[in-house]
């Protein structure tokens, strides 16, 4: 290993807390292209049993400081080729320890067009710079006229000064040392400050609570650092990062700063009297205001970018895991209503396997208002396919749609229906892409979506992954972010999902294969093109007749594939098939059949795990794999439920404050969680109102996708805006006081309350919907007889 690997892993392993054998393992398999979910399930003995998410913070550490060691590399290399390294730069350069502390130091000798300094330099006036600096006894203007020389483009005492103020302007805006230090404590002490530009107030109301707004660096939460970041962009806001808030910039005469006075003490300037004092001092301002303010806010704004990015990355990752993981409805005939107005209700109905069985459109709103025969069909299609469940899509008509459902459930009791709004984000997107129409070829475009809405309720994981992470709606300010950064850190949770749960080898779908651990988009087409020619899977090893499908492949996805109905009842289970062998010496340690074993707590319980381990598998496995025997297979996902939305809540003007009502948490942003309560418009629960308690991180109280119970605070119908808490005691605010969550609800892009996706939500209950109403009679019942239905 060499000294920078080493270095790597040392460091590493000091940030996790880890052993550094723990951390050198996990990189050489890494390396060795092995994945996160399988060295966190399968090589926990190698890693010390380094988890998931450590895994995945060493990954990204691991790439940010090989990045390191490049450009170290390219900077030494720079600087030897100007032949300007020697012992202490190199020491100086190896010590850097982030990207920013390198740049410092190599800025000097960064190639760069020729600057004022340079020019100075090249007419000889750097020893007038260093005298002066050396000597502030001298008189500068007196000192100046030595170095007067008009074929040198020195014309003047004065242009000789302005030279050397040139050069040591540059020399103290490229101290890396004085640079860090001024740089943290500007971060300490700065408020990042805005004010709406003139005529700009009516066009950027969104952003009015920006119009005139300050708030230190430290304490800037992510979401607001992205709204102003974008006010600027829309040329609404004028953001300005002040370094002390304290101290008037604009003061005549001005004001000498800490910053100012961290310079002179660096570099020995004081006013004493001297001749040259107030030259240098005047220096020191110049070097503060021209040029290390200015480049130290491009350091800051840079760093408040990032962090605020990171956090939203990380809030958009987090919404999307609770989405992926959201409770599957199961093996269940689904109907999918994909609303509309004029093109009308796109309707699918699928199987329990998902296979799509029916198709129809149907026109029960404006301007067609054909509400009955929109009856009659549902029911109709309803009856002759036993659907349990409606899946209705969240956009455009979703409420009028939501009515219709709610009629036909109370018309056809007998039928037990079901339904539950879900959201729609990312199903246009589907329908359009190359793989539906591969997979539905015989579909129109505008009933995909209605077949896509009606899957991702039996099964969101399965159905999502066909989509691009980016397309489902569960982020904040996501056009802002970077997208390299955010499709990795979304391609990595659509990961670590997909393998947490499994995938029946026999029913997935290509997109779905090709997230499994190993599989990439041509293996997976060719599982899928196997499997089509030569039938289902029997067993995992007949994986390995798979063309393309090699030992590496096998070793990496065998363990998440399932094989629930194949020979060997371990191929349903997420044992990998390397550690089989430890199944059959548990056999052969209690004389038992391998099927009476499977799932007999008692049995599993009462063995010792130590009693089986060997050499290559050790406490971890066996510990794993005897908790696997007893729930084969388990789904880590919850159980399925739905909200009951309370009747007659149906629009925004319905809803009073002091109302406790029923909603579905649909999306978890920093500064709080949106809530679906059935009105087609999110309201939300500021993170101040969501415990009692102090919450740093509101996932730590809801998740996407949890029913919740909230409490209206204040409903502004014209701003569309929805105050909830989930502090049901809560005392409602004082007319005409501003409702605490107003800031953050206000948000220049983020999702504004909009309905915008997370999880299902719906009004069906934990309980099919059984209210006993008139027996069916007319078009309804006439549909209802043809599909051959009887009560």
């Amino acid at each position: 290993m060499t000294a920078p690997a080493q270095q790597i892993n040392q460091r590493i392993a000091e940030e996790l807390g880890v052993r550094e054998r723990q951390v050198g393992a996990a990189v050489e398999l890494l390396d060795g292209g092995a994945t996160v979910p399988f060295i966190a399930r399968y090589r926990k003995e190698v890693t010390g049993t380094l988890d998931d998410a450590q895994l995945r913070t060493l990954e990204e550490r691991l790439r940010y400081l090989r990045e390191l060691e490049e450009r170290r590399t390219a900077v030494l290399e720079s600087i030897r080729e100007q032949g300007k390294l020697d012992d202490a730069l190199a020491a100086q350069v190896m010590a850097a320890d982030s990207k920013a502390r390198l740049e410092d130091i190599y800025l000097p000798f960064k190639p760069k067009r020729r600057t004022k300094g340079q020019i100075a330099r090249e007419a000889g006036l750097e020893p007038l710079a260093d005298g002066l600096l050396a000597d502030p006894s001298v008189e500068p203007r007196a000192a100046a006229a030595a170095f007067v020389d008009a074929d040198r483009g020195v014309a003047d005492a004065q242009a000789a000064l302005d030279g050397a103020r040139a050069i040591l302007v540059e020399r103290f805006a490229e101290d890396a040392d004085l640079i860090g230090e001024l740089r943290e404590r500007m971060w300490t002490k700065g408020v990042l400050a805005s004010k709406v530009r003139e005529g700009k107030e009516a066009d950027g109301a969104k952003f009015a609570d920006y119009f005139d707004f300050s708030e230190p660096f430290t304490k800037l939460p992510s979401h607001r650092v992205l709204a102003m970041l974008r006010g600027e962009k829309e040329d609404v806001l004028d953001l300005v990062l002040d370094p002390d808030p304290e101290v008037d910039q604009t003061a005549v005469p001005p004001v000498r700063t800490d910053y100012e006075a961290s310079i002179a003490q660096r570099f020995g300037v004081a006013d004493r009297g001297r001749p040259g004092d107030k030259w240098l001092l005047d220096t020191v301002r110049w070097a503060w205001r021209t040029r290390i303010l200015v480049h130290l806010g491009v350091d800051l704004r840079a760093r408040l970018r990032q962090g605020a990015e990171d956090e939203a990355v990380r809030v958009f990752a987090a919404n999307l895991r609770d989405l992926l993981l959201a409770a599957p409805a199961g093996t269940r005939a689904t109907m999918g209503l994909d609303p509309g107005f004029r093109t009308g209700v796109k309707v699918a109905v699928v199987d329990a396997t998902g296979k799509v069985v029916a198709t129809d459109t149907i026109y029960p709103h404006v301007p067609q208002q054909r509400w009955d025969e929109a009856l009659a069909t549902l029911g109709r299609l309803a009856a002759e396919h036993r659907v349990e469940l409606i899946a209705i899509g969240n956009g455009t008509a979703s409420r009028e749609t939501d009515r219709l459902a709610i009629e036909l459930i109370k018309k056809l009791p007998q039928l037990g229906l079901t339904k539950i709004v879900v959201s729609e984000a990312g199903a246009s997107v589907y329908s359009a892409s190359a793989y539906a129409s591969q997979e539905l070829p015989g579909l129109d475009v505008s009933l995909r979506g209605a077949v896509s809405i009606a899957r991702r309720l039996q099964d969101p994981l399965a159905e999502l992954v066909k989509i691009d992470p980016k397309s489902i709606g569960v982020g904040q300010y996501q056009h802002d972010l970077s997208e390299v950064k955010l499709s990795r850190s979304l391609d990595a949770v659509v990961e670590d999902c997909v393998n947490a749960v499994g995938v029946d080898v026999n029913t997935a779908s290509a997109p779905l294969l090709t997230r499994v651990s190993g599989i990439g988009a041509g293996l997976a087409e060719n599982i899928v093109a196997h499997r089509d020619a030569h039938g289902p899977f029997r067993s995992r090893t007949g994986l390995k007749d798979v063309p393309r499908l090699g030992a590496k492949a096998f070793e990496q996805c065998a363990g998440f594939l399932r094989i629930p109905t194949g020979d060997d009842p371990l191929d349903s289970s997420s044992v990998h098939p390397e550690a089989y062998p430890v199944v059959r010496r548990i056999l052969a340690g209690t004389g038992g059949d391998l099927r009476a074993l499977i799932g007999n707590t008692g049995a599993l319980r009462a063995l010792r795990p130590q009693d089986f381990t060997d050499e290559r598998f050790g406490l971890p496995t066996v510990t794993d794999i005897l908790a696997e025997l007893e729930k084969p297979g388990r789904d880590p996902r919850p159980e399925f439920k739905t909200a009951t939305f309370a009747e007659g809540v149906e629009k925004i003007a319905d809803l009073k404050p002091g109302m406790t009502l029923e909603g579905v948490v649909t999306n978890v942003a920093a500064f709080g969680a949106f809530v679906d309560v059935g009105v087609h418009q999110d309201g939300l629960v500021h993170v101040s109102a969501l415990s009692r308690t102090f919450v740093k991180d509101p996932r730590d109280v809801v998740k996407s996708g949890d029913v919740v119970k909230v409490k209206v605070l204040e409903v502004d119908i014209p701003r569309k805006r929805i105050s909830l808490t989930l502090r049901l005691d809560d005392e409602l605010p004082t007319p005409g006081a501003p409702a605490a969550n107003r800031r953050d609800q206000n948000r220049g892009g983020q999702r504004g309350g909009q309905r915008g996706g997370g999880g299902a939500s719906g009004g069906g209950g934990q309980q099919r919907r059984r209210e006993q109403q008139a027996p069916a009679n007319g078009a309804l019942a006439d549909a209802l007889r043809k599909a051959g239905y009887r009560k």
